[in-house]
């Protein structure tokens, strides 16, 4: 928790020095010039810079690492940057263009032993920057576009979306989003289950996975007796893509109560299992994880939001999820945030969620060598599991501390699953104007 309190208010006392140094304000009101005030146009500018900070701590005991046994303990720290830039054309069309990055470092005590002796790395870093451009004309139409790229060590992923919404009839709204995502995986395997080397006409013994996730590069030997190390850029890799496309209709019934549909389709293909996950068989023989190379997923959403007065929202959400896998599962969620202040907010929340096993899982030693496919990962086993919290939202007129800090959101969770998985959640939200 010191490091992200450290991390947070490092990246404040920056941006808000150089943010407030670059916004010209008026003596008088101290509201910002517009020096394009006498045109209908104006160029892309700085219009908001968003921080967002949060540390994920969790515990448990069916590690998919060791077979569905074994320490699921897990810390992560997230950091994130967005700036938004706004501007609009003679037209009256508005432009936005955002730029982030995210940067997000973790432990796990179970990645340890990916060698079996516990000796793998058991820490990793995730840097995952991104691009978004959207325009609006005067009718309410929105097309916007993105570009997003992840990369860590075992994996890297590249991804496009592309948006449109329409307000269409007396409040009401559709909204459409496709987005594919090509990943690359790294063929990590468990130290004992790394392929054995093969010998082709005769030639040098060749080996097709070259380390583990301690770094450790494997050697092999020659046709004449010699060995050789292979680079780590040279570690095989397999692909995976995902494919959604999804809509959203929204419509305000009344000054009460607004309503949406959410539909979503995906598609993935490509290698879906991951090689470092073991699977113990009825028999105690060691496998690596073996899942279809294809899954369908389709969930089915409802929100329903009442404003009761100035004061108090109620957020309601309901979704279905179903899948090719053998999965159906059903979330529902409420969240309260009242408004105590004309600055100052609360919002207690709400999740459950319950879901079947998928047709693939077994816990450890329950499968046997008639299965095709095989997962010990419980993220694919019957459970239910809980989440609540509260989150404090604070924006005075003039800024926190009469800066150009606008808005402070601090959000509290915790997790709790059947499986005796348990985590908790605190995130700090900085939004600069």
């Amino acid at each position: 928790m010191k490091k992200v309190c450290l991390t947070v208010i490092g990246l404040f006392l920056l941006l808000l020095s150089t943010f407030s140094q670059s916004v010209k304000k008026d003596s008088v009101s101290n509201s910002p010039i517009n020096e394009n005030s006498t045109y209908s146009s104006k160029p892309l500018k700085l219009d908001e810079i968003n921080i967002v900070s949060s540390y994920y701590g969790q515990q448990g005991n069916h590690s998919a690492v060791t077979g569905g046994v074994g320490t699921e303990a897990v810390t992560d720290l997230s950091n994130g940057l967005e700036l938004k830039f706004a501007g609009t054309d003679l037209e009256g069309k508005k432009y936005t263009f955002n730029m982030s990055m995210g940067i997000d470092h973790h432990s796990s005590a179970s990645s340890a032993y990916v060698s079996k002796t516990g000796a793998s790395k058991t820490g990793g870093t995730r840097v995952y920057p991104s691009i978004n451009y959207s325009v609006e004309n005067k009718k309410g139409t929105t097309f916007g576009m993105g570009v997003y790229y992840s990369t860590e060590y075992n994996y890297h992923s590249f991804a496009l979306d592309a948006n449109y919404s329409h307000k269409i009839g007396s409040g009401g709204e559709i909204s459409t989003k496709v987005s594919s995502y090509f990943d690359q995986v790294k063929l990590i395997y468990p130290s004992e289950l790394i392929p054995a080397p093969v010998v082709i006409n005769n030639g040098p013994a060749v080996v097709n996975v070259v380390t583990t996730a301690s770094g450790r590069r494997s050697t092999t030997s020659s046709g004449g007796g010699g060995s050789y190390e292979v680079s780590a850029g040279e570690i095989p890799t397999s692909p995976r893509n995902t494919h959604t496309a999804s809509l959203v209709y929204s419509q305000i019934i009344n000054k009460n109560l607004q309503a949406s549909v959410l539909v979503d389709w995906v598609a993935q293909n490509g290698y879906l299992s991951l090689p470092f996950h073991r699977v113990y068989f009825a028999d105690s023989s060691d496998h690596v994880e073996k899942l279809p190379s294809q899954r369908y997923k389709l969930p089915i959403g409802f929100r329903l939001n009442y404003f009761m007065g100035d004061n108090i929202i109620i957020r309601s959400y309901y979704r279905y999820f179903t899948d090719d896998w053998g999965i159906k599962a059903q979330t529902a969620s409420l969240e309260i945030p009242v408004k105590l202040t004309p600055f100052f907010s609360v919002s207690p929340f709400f999740r459950s969620y319950t879901q079947t096993a998928a047709k693939y899982f077994q816990p450890c030693q329950g499968h046997t060598t008639k299965d095709t496919y095989y997962t010990s990962n419980y993220a694919y086993s019957a459970f239910s599991s809980q989440y609540y919290g509260v989150g404090v939202h604070i924006s005075p007129p003039g800024g926190i501390w009469n800066s150009n800090l606008s808005s402070l959101d601090i959000r509290y969770g915790h997790y709790s699953q059947s499986t005796d998985l348990t985590s908790n959640i605190i995130s700090f939200a900085f939004q600069f104007k």
